[in-house]
């Protein structure tokens, strides 16, 4: 059994993303985007996407939709659809999402966006073989 006590993982996590969990079919994942800073607009063709946000202020844009998004919000990504998150806040924006299916590396840990984007585009982020 894995568990956690997910708001204070979320809230304790420094890193802008940090791979907790990788199953068969899901992933869970907790994120620290910096105020002003932002996932990036993206789109995972194959993978569902649900964030649960802890703490912060933010904007979720999902498809040709925008709404602000604060501590106790959840935002349901479908597979294709393109989004981005960004703080809008004085504070880090808190969340932890779940991929299904897996869309990082197991363990990955990546301290900033640009270290993220880095391990993407360098092919060391790839999720388990589906």
């Amino acid at each position: 059994m894995e568990y956690f006590t997910i708001a204070t993982v979320a809230e304790e996590n420094p890193d802008f993303r940090r791979v907790l969990w990788t199953g068969r079919h899901t992933q869970l994942v907790v994120m620290t985007i910096p105020p002003g800073g932002e996932i990036g607009e993206e789109v995972h063709p194959d993978t569902d996407q649900i964030l649960t946000f802890v703490s912060g202020v933010g904007e979720a844009k999902v498809g040709g939709d925008t709404r602000k998004v604060s501590q106790g919000d959840l935002v349901a990504v479908p597979a294709g659809t393109k989004h981005n998150f960004m703080n809008r806040g004085p504070n880090p924006l808190v969340l932890y999402t779940v991929y299904g299916p897996a869309e990082h590396a197991d363990g990955a840990v990546h301290e900033t966006k640009e270290a993220a984007e880095k391990a993407e585009e360098s092919g060391a982020d790839e999720p388990p073989t589906r």
